[in-house]
């Protein structure tokens, strides 16, 4: 199947993205190269783009997809984690922009054997870099029962957690849950009839929680943040695009840290931390269009926050 993705804020993230058309920017989510693509339109041809994502299939849609643009660009496949080491690789000290699409691709919804759809049956995966950590699988088959709960409430903000996590610790007894079909119809027979009738899909939670288990999603985030914001330029730009309340709130609070001067506790009356303020940030968060929504229903939960470097 080949490498598919609607980029979502696209023009919005470009926009807000782009000052110095012959500037570096770094795309630290390539996926199939769609912002990246937009971008490398708007660069002149000494312009450098550099790409990062951690899947393979990504990588190679996204070389093929950059063919017909004329600036100069690098892909590397490494987490965004790792962009400072990257940057340091190349020689780079700082940046005019990076930008972060943190959503799954429609291409790995859409592949049933990259486990991460609750659509279609497939192996239970949903690791974004197939060739190492642990998967779904693992998380599914030998997480207890109460760290299942724990990650299905905090990362899915799932009513049913606890049900859930007993359900999953109950049939894995009988046999290990080896596919997502498998797990949708355990999730199913764990919700009460009629409990989420008019809500999402009512395995679209637990799948959440436990794709951000196995990549460690929120774990590295704050500190990928951090990590960019430092890497700009004065002047330079940060884009977060981000899909749940999650994502978006260490995304929001994070972007406020670094737009605080200090962050002692109220009470105290001195200032001891000596925190400065790297950024500012845009206080609203920018969402889809009407148009935008119309042509792919499943940007309705994006947001894009902005932050400028001092």
């Amino acid at each position: 199947m080949a490498f598919h993705h609607v980029s979502v804020l696209r023009e919005e993230t470009i926009d807000n993205l782009i000052g110095n058309p012959s500037g570096v920017y770094v795309d630290c989510t390539l996926g199939g190269g769609g912002h990246s693509h937009a971008l490398a339109e708007r660069l002149n041809d000494d312009g450098l783009l550099i790409g990062l994502d951690q899947d393979a299939d990504a990588i190679a849609a996204a070389t093929k997809r950059l063919e017909d643009t004329t600036c100069r660009h690098i892909l590397v496949q490494r987490n965004f984690s790792q962009l400072s080491d990257v940057l340091d690789e190349l020689g780079i000290d700082a940046v005019d922009g990076v930008m972060f699409d943190l959503g799954v691709s429609s291409y790995q919804l859409d592949t049933p054997e990259r486990g991460f759809s609750y659509m279609q049956d497939g192996p239970l995966d949903m690791r974004m870099d197939r060739s190492r950590g642990k998967s779904a699988y693992d998380v599914v088959n030998s997480y207890s029962e109460g760290e299942l709960y724990r990650i299905i409430k905090e990362y899915g903000e799932e009513r049913w957690a606890k049900r859930i996590a007993s359900f999953i610790a109950a049939a894995r007894k009988e046999k290990a849950i080896e596919r997502t079909g498998e797990l949708v119809s355990i999730i199913k027979k764990a919700i009460p009839a009629g409990a989420g009738k008019d809500g999402p899909h009512p395995a679209k939670r637990t799948f959440q929680a436990i794709r951000i288990e196995v990549n460690d999603e929120l774990g590295i985030l704050r500190n990928a943040l951090e990590s960019a914001a430092n890497r700009l330029k004065p002047g330079g730009h940060i884009c977060v695009i981000t899909f749940h309340s999650l994502e978006d709130r260490i995304t929001k609070q994070t972007l406020k840290l670094l737009a605080t001067d200090c962050i002692c506790p109220p009470d105290i009356p001195v200032c001891t931390c000596h925190h400065k303020a790297i950024l500012k940030a845009k206080r609203q968060a920018i969402s889809p269009s009407p148009e935008e929504l119309e042509q792919n229903p499943r940007a309705r939960s994006a947001k894009l926050r902005v932050g400028i470097r001092k």
